[in-house]
């Protein structure tokens, strides 16, 4: 259901973020550079875009295990410190990711605490694939969202929340994939059911998502056919007013609920 490796230390070497955990940031931020109170905090870019937390990121961290649960829904909890200005982002950063099985559904919570004012924007970055055609273009998908956030060529937001209606983005009403490349930061309503499904009509088998987040960034990478559902903040939302603020200070806890609940189609 997962695409993956075989082995454990090519995760170390991937490019494709399979499975990670994305942060400080996930998504993209411009300008090579973020402001808190009017302080600059430069980060790693190419060509003026910082990408999911920048060089090395959390993907390529090595993390603790802090808590295991065989019971009746079994989970997995793993913490790992960010130091101060690691990436460039300011704060010693603590963070927990939990795994947990609730019957046919994974939850995956992230956690996270500072001690400096900093921004987070975490998520997380499996590919699912619900057959083994080597094409998803035959996956039904739907997205219950209005908007997306327009984006430029280099795929950082503009600023402008942009109607689906009319365009290939529309996923309103479930239809297939078909040759539509997503890359895409649909704005969702935090904590909708179902706000996104998707189903292969070879298998049968359903994925729904349902998030506390404001976006979800639908990616489908042209290496191998899968499908990635990034529950997060706005991308860039640094750099907007208008978007919800990613800013994390002392004594508040950052939290992503996400859902993915499995099935078969009716």
């Amino acid at each position: 259901m997962v695409a993956g490796f075989s082995a454990a230390e090519d995760y170390l070497a991937d490019r494709n973020s399979l499975g990670a955990c994305i942060g400080r940031f996930a998504g993209r931020i411009s300008g090579g550079s973020f402001f808190i109170g009017g302080t600059e905090y430069p980060v790693y870019n190419e060509d003026g875009v910082h990408l999911h937390g920048g060089k090395e990121g959390f993907g390529r961290k090595y993390w603790t295990l802090i808590e295991v649960d065989e019971g009746a829904q079994p989970f997995v909890k793993y913490g790992y410190h960010s130091p101060h200005l690691e990436e460039g982002y300011p704060g010693n950063l603590n963070v927990a990711v939990t795994y947990k099985l609730k019957g046919k559904a994974l939850s995956i919570k992230h956690e996270a605490t500072t001690d400096a004012p900093t921004i987070v924007n975490l998520t997380n970055h499996s590919y699912f694939r619900l057959d083994n055609d080597p094409d998803i273009g035959h996956y039904s998908l739907q997205v219950r969202a209005k908007n997306i956030l327009q984006t430029d060529k280099k795929l950082l937001p503009t600023g402008i929340l942009a109607p689906v209606i009319n365009t290939e983005n529309n996923f309103q009403e479930e239809k297939a994939i078909g040759k539509v490349r997503l890359d895409t930061p649909f704005v969702v309503t935090p904590n909708e059911p179902d706000m996104v499904a998707v189903h292969s009509n070879k298998s049968g088998i359903r994925l729904r998502v349902t998030t506390n987040q404001p976006a979800i960034v639908v990616y489908t990478p042209e290496e191998f056919p899968a499908i990635c559902f990034e529950t997060q903040n706005y991308p860039d939302a640094p750099t907007y007013s208008s978007f919800p603020s990613s800013i994390l200070r002392p004594g508040e806890t950052y939290v992503n609920k996400s859902l993915f609940i499995f099935d078969l189609v009716p």
